[in-house]
């Protein structure tokens, strides 16, 4: 069955290029969700008055991939102690928040975010938010698959290539065959 969920974990390039080649993944988005503004642009949401945060909206196969394997890389994959930052990004907009699509994604995120705790994954406590789902808004087009058409750029070199090579190196069982990230 095919399904969606939409995701904010800081920078929507980071998150694009974790998830898109992932099996089971079909589509990644990039996009803003959360805020009060119609049809938001990135310099809009940039300005922390929009409410948005940005986000990917990530359409996968659960005959393939489940739910909570999506979970389990999203919070291995960026740092959900930091409120309203990641790393260098700084503002509301790189919060790190899940909006959930209906009960059953609430339930498995809050479970999933309470056995983090309960096992003290992380040094600080979880601050990501869950929320309802209210919208997605895609990002410009220059946004897209960013990552994969711009390797060179120092973004790209310093912080999302180490998160993709953490990727390769801890989840390369649930890679697409044949796909270089």
């Amino acid at each position: 069955m095919i399904e969606k969920c939409v995701l904010a974990g800081g920078c929507f390039w980071c998150m694009e290029a974790v998830f898109q080649d992932i099996n089971g993944i079909i589509k990644v988005e990039p996009g803003y969700s959360g805020g009060t503004v119609e049809n938001p642009t990135y310099e809009e949401v940039c300005t922390n008055k929009t409410g948005h945060a940005e986000s990917v909206r990530i359409t996968y196969d659960n005959s393939v991939i489940l739910y909570n394997d999506i979970l389990k890389l999203f919070f291995a994959m960026h740092d959900p102690t930091q409120l309203n930052h990641q790393g260098n990004d700084m503002g509301t907009q790189y919060r790190s928040a899940i909006f959930y699509l209906n009960d059953d994604q609430k339930e498995k995120t809050n479970s999933y975010i309470k056995k983090l705790e309960e096992n003290h994954e992380f040094n600080n406590p979880i601050v990501t938010a869950v929320k309802e789902f209210t919208n997605f808004y895609p990002a410009e087009d220059y946004h897209k698959n960013y990552y994969k058409n711009n390797p060179q750029n120092s973004y790209c070199r310093y912080i999302i290539s180490p998160k993709v090579k953490k990727l390769k190196k801890y989840y390369s069982p649930i890679l697409k065959i044949n796909k270089s990230l």
